[in-house]
């Protein structure tokens, strides 16, 4: 049975790079009718952040994720979290093994600061060889009865070739071990490190198919020594491409939004931020766009994945979001922006609201500052008023003028009588019709664009609209 994982660190948001390792490795295992399985990698303690687990499972969840086992649903390999594996004494039992082998040896180097492997970097000192490494085992014994805890590391060969089959890049990867570093596997403090962890848990949860980022291939020789050394199967390897950046590079925070939990918050749909992430890396025979979860499982195995990097298009996610609001009802789409909803307005407002917008925003933060207007006085730039206006200032003047009379005289208040009011104004006149609407809709929202012009002034009022019009008029 294919058996994928998903093996986040609870180290801040899930980036959206992540959620798409999440996605692949999901339509991976259920197109085969295989098992989907969540691991908690948590023993990076300096970088953990409380409460990250949690918002892990809730944000999967929301994107329909749902594992096959894992925490909170359990499994024949509980427990799922790494540092309740830690007290059970899994990996020291495998850290062990590889010292008794030859295969690793006891370090007591005392760990790096961040400050000092940074300054190592910049000097370009790189040492792949530790010195504990030619330890004897007197001086060991010595060592461990003055009380020093030491680390376990691996132990690298030298002039040795590694390879292995990239079952998503389609080729055959090789290293020199002499290229390889020799990295700590277990901690002094009992906990293993990320390259221990991964492969002891891939083994023992028989993880047939990793499928993880492009920026793990450089540990993979070490996982492959390791996978060698236990005499574990090696499961078939796979590396996505990396997500890039418009303005160049790969895909950060430091340029933006990249998380999941931030694209939610600004009003993208999951169904949306799932659709579009699908096609980050992965494209169908057909050339189709659109996909439901259900749609993109059962096509999986009949597309592509991309060898080449994909660019985070905005424009596309922007699309991808616009298509599904538009596929909502009223209902619907009035339960989602209920978050948006400025104070001041009320709910049979904002009902009657739904059908102005919903061809008109992105995302479903937009609403907001699309129908504020109709609750808070706007502020009336003059200069703008002038220049979308057509430039004429004394005209301008003259058709608010003109425009408050009519609107002042008219019985029934509906958009339709609105309208024929203003466009028969407009060509008895001979205005240009443009600049005209342009002129009323500043004067009454203090904006260039809002919803259709004639619904807004029916639900602004007659009240309201004449005194928005004689206020901009003194």
């Amino acid at each position: 049975m294919i058996r994928t994982r998903f093996a986040p660190s609870p180290t801040g948001f899930l980036h959206i790079g992540s959620l798409r390792t999440a996605l692949y490795s999901y339509a991976f295992a259920k197109s085969q009718e295989g098992k989907f399985i969540l691991r908690i990698e948590d023993t990076d303690l300096k970088r953990y952040i409380p409460g990250a687990i949690k918002k892990i499972f809730q944000v999967l969840k929301i994107f329909g994720l749902n594992w096959d086992e894992g925490p909170e649903v359990g499994g024949p390999y509980t427990p799922y979290i790494q540092s309740e594996r830690v007290k059970l004494g899994i990996y020291q039992k495998y850290a062990q093994q590889l010292v008794n082998q030859g295969n690793a040896y006891y370090c007591f180097c005392p760990p790096q600061t961040t400050r000092e492997i940074k300054s190592r970097h910049q000097k370009k000192i790189i040492e792949l060889r530790d010195p504990c490494r030619e330890l004897t085992q007197e001086e060991i014994e010595e060592k461990l009865r003055l009380g020093l805890k030491p680390a376990i590391r691996l132990r690298v060969p030298n002039r040795e070739k590694i390879s292995y089959y990239d079952f998503v890049l389609k080729k055959e990867i090789s290293w020199s071990t002499d290229e390889i570093d020799e990295v700590v596997l277990l901690k002094s403090d009992g906990f293993p490190t990320y390259h221990l962890g991964v492969v002891v848990d891939d083994y023992l949860m028989k993880i047939t198919h990793i499928i993880r980022g492009r920026d793990w291939l450089s540990s993979t020789p070490v996982h492959l020594l390791l996978f060698k050394y236990l005499k574990f199967p090696l499961p078939q390897i796979g590396h996505l491409t990396d997500i890039l950046d418009p303005a160049g590079g790969k895909l950060s925070k430091r340029k933006g939004t990249v998380a999941c939990e931030e694209f939610l918050a600004q009003g993208y749909l999951p169904e949306a931020i799932l659709n579009f992430v699908m096609l980050l890396g992965w494209a169908p025979k057909d050339n189709r766009e659109v996909f439901s979860l259900e749609e993109f499982v059962k096509a999986f195995l009949n597309g592509n994945l991309h060898v080449a990097n994909p660019v985070f298009n905005r424009k596309k996610l922007d699309w991808f979001n616009g298509y599904y609001l538009r596929r909502k009802s009223d209902a619907e789409l009035l339960k989602l922006l209920k978050p948006y909803i400025p104070k001041k307005m009320d709910l049979n407002t904002a009902i009657k609201t739904i059908p102005l917008v919903k061809e008109r925003i992105v995302k479903l933060s937009d609403y907001n500052s699309f129908v504020d207007f109709l609750v808070n006085y706007p502020r009336v730039d003059r200069q703008l008023l002038i220049q979308k206006g057509g430039g004429d200032e004394k005209l301008i003047k003259n058709q608010l003028s003109i425009i408050n009379y009519k609107l002042s005289i008219i019985k029934s208040w509906k958009a339709e009588g609105i309208e024929k009011t203003l466009r028969n104004l407009a060509v008895k006149n001979n205005w240009h019709v443009g600049d005209f609407f342009m002129v009323l809709r500043i004067a009454l929202t203090g904006k260039s664009v809002t919803p259709p012009l004639f619904e807004s002034i029916e639900l602004l009022g007659k009240n309201e609209t004449l005194k928005r019009l004689n206020n901009v008029l003194k």
